[in-house]
């Protein structure tokens, strides 16, 4: 009787399919349209999957809307191997791309090694990129040309002097071609592939949770619909492929995701004890209100506003399903929860629901240090010099705390103005420890496969074994950056040829120390009162001594801390950039980035 029952229930609703989803089209020469997709403004709701939705443009071309408010003409869709075609030749693709998250999307890249893109507008143009870059003409203007490179080995191209880096584009598709037009994106479910094969009709399985079934004939849904005469044969015969398809899909999801689910269920376990809370997914979507208000977003993923209470406010980080092994989560997880200080952002709590995960922090209100220090009015994010030192001397600590501080030495490898985060009283708390690594406190260096860390932050031994062995004197590098950048309230990789001619800023600087002449830099409306010589002063000089070539040369994160918080008089350093300007202009390739790899804690 059950297996009748359920029979006639799917008698229903594919003869009614049959009838009212037919195959459709924009255009003669537009792509096929059937199940998973459907004309929104056409078919009713159960003709397609949800999160397929199509359109048609006035000029007949077939349209997808991609978020965040991407749209895209979609050239080709092939429903054998669950893979889409879009493309829109009137925009500029990279301006959409720049934009384009599919996080909230059913679809995902097509299968590819991923790596991210840095754009730079450069005032001179670049004769020969090789194959790590292409110009982008419809993001350039008279003034200067726009090229695109692989973030992890392409940045060695681009000559300091004349480009700076104006966005980029993380976690996509390494062979992606910027001069062809075509995106390829796929999907996982629904799972309609295997009625493909079988010349097979896909629908959703009645009175059920989005399943799907195979039936009729794939063939005659080309021409006139005609209500089959379903038989109980061939009933039972769906039944049964319907089953085995949601068997054989489960089974498939399952051997994926067992390692990893076991290596992050073992892990939690032994993490208990630090007593973080966790989170079903369901409490994620409540707390951040389905995802409302976004924050920002990085190269593990995105980070959006919630609420625990009515007065307490949390930062949550979702993290990329495309990084699925779980090392990102484990890394960050691991790391946070041997960290307790009031200069290193709090871990609240965590999710690991199935292949959801996502990181819950203390929410800063103030956003980050840099939204104040490269501001392009610097009176209205003024936040004063005596500010600016005690967050320089509170970051410090924090790194200071990190290196030493820890049962285990934490080296962050991306200290930015960036994951500078201040409460509502400006103090800093560093975050994002998503590149970071554990180290022995007795282990003099490291190693690592690959260069980690952002461009204009990395230390030269980071690159190259040449210059030193990476330790934690890296972070120091990074942190001498910060200290030049919020002297100067610009990015050290920004050329302003009015102050500076072609000089590489850090080294600007360094030649002002070198002749005695002050660094009158001016916050507010009233020199009086925002100018301050003396600590811009201090600053560059720690920052300089930071930023030594050789990490042997760079003071500790306590020497630093004594060095900004005395009132003694500092000695110029040595100066860093005599023997470095040929190593600057050089291009960094491949080659140089591969590393011996060293056994890591």
């Amino acid at each position: 009787m059950i297996i009748i029952y359920i029979i006639f229930c799917l008698i229903l609703p594919i003869a009614a399919e049959e009838t009212e989803c037919p195959e459709t089209s924009c255009g003669k020469d537009g792509p096929i349209i059937r199940f998973p997709f459907r004309l929104k403004d056409r078919q009713p709701s159960y003709c397609g999957y949800p999160g397929f939705d199509l359109s048609c443009s006035d000029d007949k071309q077939t349209v997808i809307e991609l978020p965040i408010s991407v749209k895209m003409y979609v050239k080709d869709i092939d429903y054998g191997s669950q893979m889409i075609s879009v493309s829109n030749p009137n925009t500029c693709q990279p301006r959409n791309l720049k934009n384009l998250d599919l996080y909230a999307s059913s679809f995902h890249f097509y299968i590819n090694p991923r790596t991210s893109y840095s754009f730079f507008n450069c005032t001179s143009r670049i004769v020969d990129l090789g194959s790590d870059g292409y110009e982008i003409p419809c993001l350039a203007n008279p003034e200067y040309q726009v090229y695109v490179v692989y973030s992890s080995s392409g940045i060695g191209f681009m000559p300091f002097s004349s480009c700076s880096k104006i966005f980029e584009i993380l976690s996509f598709p390494f062979y992606f071609n910027f001069s062809d037009d075509n995106l390829l994106l796929s999907w996982s479910a629904p799972q309609c592939a295997p009625c493909e094969e079988k010349n097979k009709k896909c629908g959703i399985k009645s009175n059920s949770e989005l399943q799907t079934v195979c039936y009729g004939n794939l063939r005659a849904s080309r021409g006139a619909m005609k209500t089959p005469l379903i038989t109980g044969l061939v009933l039972a015969s769906l039944l049964l492929v319907a089953a085995v398809l949601v068997l054989c899909d489960k089974y498939k999801k399952d051997k994926e995701g067992k390692e990893n689910q076991v290596k992050i269920e073992k892990f939690l376990e032994d993490y208990r004890a630090l007593k973080p809370t966790r989170y079903t997914y369901a409490d994620i979507k409540r707390i951040t209100n389905d995802f409302k208000e976004k924050l920002g977003e990085g190269g593990y993923g995105t980070v959006f506003k919630g609420r625990l209470s009515h007065e307490i406010y949390v930062a949550v980080k979702i993290l990329n399903n495309s990084k699925g092994n779980g090392e990102e989560f484990i890394n960050e997880v691991r790391t946070m929860g041997l960290i307790h200080h009031v200069n290193v952002v709090r871990l609240v709590g965590y999710c690991a629901d199935g292949f959801r995960r996502a990181l819950v922090y203390e929410f800063l209100p103030n956003e980050s240090l840099e939204k104040f220090i490269f501001s392009s009015n610097r009176n209205k994010h003024n936040l004063g010099w005596e500010t600016l030192l005690n967050i320089a001397i509170s970051v410090a600590k924090g790194i200071g705390y990190l290196h030493q501080g820890c049962e285990q030495r934490i080296l962050h490898f991306d200290i930015k103005p960036s994951n500078v985060l201040l409460d509502d009283n400006f103090n800093p708390k560093i975050s994002d420890f998503g590149l970071a690594k554990l180290c022995s406190k007795d282990q003099s260096a490291i190693s690592m496969a690959t260069a980690r860390g952002t461009m204009g932050y990395i230390a030269p031994e980071v690159f190259s074994r040449n210059f030193g062995n990476v330790s934690y004197k890296s972070d120091v590098y990074s942190f001498g950056m910060l200290l030049l950048e919020m002297v100067g309230g610009r990015k050290t990789m920004d050329v302003t040829v009015e102050k500076t001619g072609l000089l590489y800023y850090p080294e600007w600087i360094y030649n002002h120390l070198e002749k005695g002449a002050e660094l009158i830099i001016c916050l507010g409306e009233k020199e009086e009162e925002e100018c301050n010589a003396e600590i811009a002063k201090r600053l560059a000089i720690v920052g300089v001594w930071c930023i030594q070539w050789h990490p042997v040369n760079r003071p500790s994160m306590k020497t630093v801390v004594q060095m900004l918080e005395g009132h003694d008089d500092l000695t110029v350093p040595p100066n860093p950039f005599s023997s470095t300007k040929s190593y600057r202009i050089q291009h960094v390739k491949p080659l140089d980035l591969e590393l011996a790899v060293i056994s890591e804690i």
